[in-house]
């Protein structure tokens, strides 16, 4: 692996030498907008790397809450994740069809839950397709596993939490949102949001992170995120629509090696659709020196 490239991430070369090894467990993450009007359950059955196991975030969820694929306790992420054939010591890599849209969440989400070996896919399934690699149609079948799930729950912020981040301006925010709904130039895609962002926050829409579906190297992700005003040596939030692209720029900073930084579950799905929290439109605020 090359010292410019995330450790986080492997390629398809590597994936294809490793298929088939009994610590391996690949998962196709692969979620959809209505917007990019794709079916993630379709595509899967018609053609998904050998062994891969389909993952729905919006199955492994929270259903006690009305907001969409709110993280899972630990011991309902445990359980689902174990009847699926993956334990916390297996090697998982995670893919989805884009190549770098919903796959840095479920990353996130197992490394919060305790895994250690956790990867993204670079390129993804369309990358895959695309280089002819092999495709199998069967979803395959694992023996269940006990996943013991060490929930770090200090990478995860609530919404209280968030409204003392805002209010008391204590940590930097993130957005993974178009610059279009963060400067609310844009409507939001889901019914009854407000446009705009947090006060204080930065705009780092999750589309500047690749090229083509492909991770950039580390000079670029660090370029990227320092010219929108973050500081990679003090915390930072990410926050996006509904917690997915997120974790984008989490998998960014990660390969970075800031490591001081947690994830707003709820985000603008959340946020926006309360009468409570403050809203401010217009481009991110000038940068101070």
């Amino acid at each position: 692996m090359s010292e410019e490239t995330s450790r986080f991430v492997v390629s398809a070369d590597w994936l294809q030498a490793e298929l088939g090894k009994p610590d391996l467990r690949v998962l196709d993450a692969s979620f959809y907008l209505p917007a990019q009007k794709r079916d993630a359950d379709a595509e899967y059955t018609a053609g998904h790397i050998p062994g891969a196991i389909r993952f729905d975030q919006d199955k492994i969820a929270d259903h006690s809450v009305p907001l969409p694929h709110t993280i899972p306790t630990p011991e309902q992420f445990a359980a689902e994740v174990g009847k699926l054939g993956i334990g916390e010591n297996d090697r998982i890599v995670v893919y989805d069809g884009i190549g770098l849209f919903a796959s840095p969440r479920v990353w996130w989400l197992f490394r919060v839950m305790g895994a250690k070996n956790v990867f993204v896919l670079d390129g993804g399934l369309d990358g895959w397709k695309a280089e002819g690699r092999p495709l199998e149609t069967v979803a395959p079948r694992y023996e269940p596993k006990t996943f013991t799930p060490a929930y770090d729950d200090k990478r995860v912020v609530k919404l209280d939490a968030m409204k003392a981040i805002v209010s008391g301006g204590t940590l930097q925010i993130a957005d993974a949102r178009s610059a279009g709904r963060f400067a609310a130039t844009e409507s939001e895609p889901r019914a009854g949001m407000r446009s705009g962002h947090m006060p204080g926050a930065r705009s780092l829409p999750s589309g500047v992170f690749a090229n083509q579906g492909r991770f950039k190297s580390l000079p670029e992700l660090k370029q990227t995120i320092e010219s929108a005003g973050i500081d990679l040596s003090k915390p930072v939030v990410t926050s996006c629509g509904s917690g997915i692209t997120a974790a984008i720029i989490t998998l960014a900073l990660e390969s970075l090696g800031h490591t001081d930084n947690k994830l707003y579950d709820g985000s603008w799905s959340e946020w926006g659709s309360r009468e409570d929290t403050p809203v401010v439109t217009g481009p991110p605020e000038t940068v101070k020196a």
